[in-house]
């Protein structure tokens, strides 16, 4: 059961798409996934952090509030950072969008353009 300021968590194409996508060759992807979907939920904003700080990814622009999280790949014994990279924004203190996953052994990163870009497509589905 959810709390009253519990999250809403809403999800983007491109994350669906590429969740579906991974999952044929990762079966474990949405358990792997989902604890990190309940941290959020519960409002714990979880991140990469560096020197004990979440980062924000850079070069989107200051009104986007967009972090990468590493998590776990199961299916392969390699621990977070060989695992997946979920990009999500936080659209407010009780909203957010997953924007993307990619798993690490696919691309190393993702571009700041690239991740404007869904925001952008996300953007014009929801008008």
């Amino acid at each position: 059961m959810l709390s009253d300021n519990a999250v809403l968590i809403r999800f983007s194409d491109e994350f669906e798409q590429e969740l579906y996508r991974l999952s044929k060759r990762f079966r474990n992807i949405r358990s792997d996934v989902q604890p990190i979907t309940l941290q959020l939920q519960q409002g714990n904003f979880v991140g990469d952090a560096y020197g004990g700080l979440r980062l924000r990814i850079a070069g989107i622009g200051e009104e986007y509030i967009v972090y990468k999280v590493r998590v776990r790949n199961s299916s392969i014994q390699k621990g977070k950072s060989a695992g997946y990279r979920l990009i999500y924004q936080v659209e407010s203190p009780t909203s957010l969008l997953l924007l993307t996953i990619y798993s690490k052994s696919d691309r190393e990163d993702i571009g700041a353009n690239e991740i404007r870009d869904i925001v952008a497509d996300f953007s014009s589905e929801s008008d």
